[in-house]
């Protein structure tokens, strides 16, 4: 794992327009974003074109893209980084959905991946729609959900992103599962 100062250090000259730091940051994170990749691609069902190295290209190239990017810290980057690998495998799905209505085909519906572990699998862009609710009336439950579901955290690790207490993280998931469970449920 990579210094987080020198990493936040990074981020800032990054920010500033430093295109050296923005490469040194990716060589020094790559790792962790293949490894936060890989968890999520694991998670989908068979048949997916998307590999984690592809994914991780397309949210890097996103992140490094943006006009304005102001990376406070390491925890930001990584957190923003969840956040853009939940839009992209949400945008796959819709052009994945797209592409099955179009050619008629009567099979499974929307990509699936599971929620929290059992075996009831869930629309992707529903658990998107379903989360973008959570964040508006609790935005750090909103955002372990990212670590945890879309960055494949453990409750340790998204604790110390967090800068919280272990069990914080797990009392706050667990309800998060619900939550998005019960508004999944409804639908």
């Amino acid at each position: 794992m990579a210094s987080s100062e020198r990493v936040t250090e990074l981020l800032g000259a990054a920010s500033r327009g430093d295109r050296a730091a923005a490469d040194e940051v990716l060589e020094l994170v790559y790792g962790e974003l293949r490894s936060m990749a890989a968890a999520r691609m694991a998670a989908l069902p068979p048949g997916q074109t998307l590999q984690p190295t592809a994914l991780v290209h397309e949210v890097y190239a996103k992140l490094a893209g943006k006009a304005e990017t102001d990376w406070r810290d390491r925890r930001h980057f990584f957190a923003t980084a969840a956040r853009a690998m939940r839009h992209h495998l949400v945008d796959e799905a819709r052009r994945k959905g797209a592409q099955r209505r179009e050619a008629s085909l009567g099979e499974r519906s929307l990509d699936t991946i599971d929620v929290d572990g059992s075996d009831d699998a869930v629309d992707l862009v529903a658990l998107s729609e379903a989360l973008d609710a959570l964040e508006a009336s609790d935005p750090l439950k909103s955002e372990i959900v990212h670590l945890r579901y879309f960055a494949g955290l453990s409750i340790d690790e998204t604790a110390a992103a967090l800068g919280v207490a272990p069990s914080t993280v797990d009392l706050h998931w667990k309800y998060a599962r619900a939550v998005l469970r019960r508004s999944l449920d409804g639908r």
